[in-house]
């Protein structure tokens, strides 16, 4: 599969090859990188003197010249619940979410020359009791994918709800920029990887066999011309940083 058990076997093959080469190399296997980093975050604090960290992450067998960051926003909207048939006696707080939320998509999100745009997505809306009530709660989680620092889109976020909701921002993951290396085709990540949570283990570069298009769906697969191709890439990458 592409995300990432094919992605752990084309490593493990090339780095048998950089050590026939006499080329040191490990490997570092993370768990958590769906939800929270929480793997590279508590092995980013014992590294191990590397200089670079080859992250493997369905590319398309490309080189990534960056991966966008992530900013988790939680919205929580309070009222008071009433009988539908007398609105006026409530304050729903279905219908305070729903305006702010009409807002932030009217937000104009940072835009980076050659990397792309900020994308805002809206996955998870809940509240209210009964359709016969006015609902006293409401929430709604977005994920924004970043293309530079958060603090921008975090203040624009806070200015736009304007106290009308409670605001959370529970995960904060920073883009990332990478360098090209001569004869790689290359790309930009959209998603989200453990490299920012890894800054002590090297300076990162982004490459793997598969597509994220094909992640976490029922037909996930690497075609075996790609994932062998996928060694031969970690094995020229590596050889080429230790020259």
């Amino acid at each position: 599969m592409c995300d990432a058990k094919g992605i752990l076997a084309a490593q493990a093959a090339a780095a048998e090859r950089l050590r026939a080469k006499g080329i040191r190399v490990a490997l570092l296997f993370l768990v958590g990188e769906e939800r929270d980093s929480a793997g590279a975050k508590v092995a980013n604090q014992s590294p191990r003197a590397s200089k670079f960290l080859i992250n493997g992450e369905p590319t398309d067998n490309k080189l990534a010249l960056a991966s966008k960051g992530t900013l988790r926003v939680d919205l929580f909207a309070k009222g008071r619940m009433a009988h539908s048939a007398y609105p006026e006696l409530g304050d729903s707080a279905i219908d305070k979410l729903l305006d702010v939320l009409e807002d932030i998509r009217k937000l104009k999100l940072p835009v980076l020359q050659g990397i792309g745009d900020t994308t805002l997505n809206i996955g998870l809306i809940s509240g209210g009791r009964a359709p016969n009530v006015v609902a006293d709660e409401a929430e709604a989680h977005l994920l924004i994918r970043l293309v530079g620092p958060s603090l921008e889109v975090r203040d624009a976020v806070v200015r736009t709800v304007n106290g009308r909701c409670n605001v959370d921002f529970s995960f904060d993951v920073p883009f990332v920029q990478m360098r090209a290396v001569a004869g790689f085709d290359t790309m930009v990540a959209k998603f989200t990887t453990d490299v920012p949570s890894l800054t002590n283990w090297g300076e990162p570069f982004l490459l793997g066999p598969g597509s994220i298009h094909m992640a976490h769906t029922p037909h996930e697969r690497i075609a075996k011309q790609e994932l062998l191709e996928s060694v031969n890439l970690y094995f020229v990458l590596g050889q080429s940083l230790t020259k």
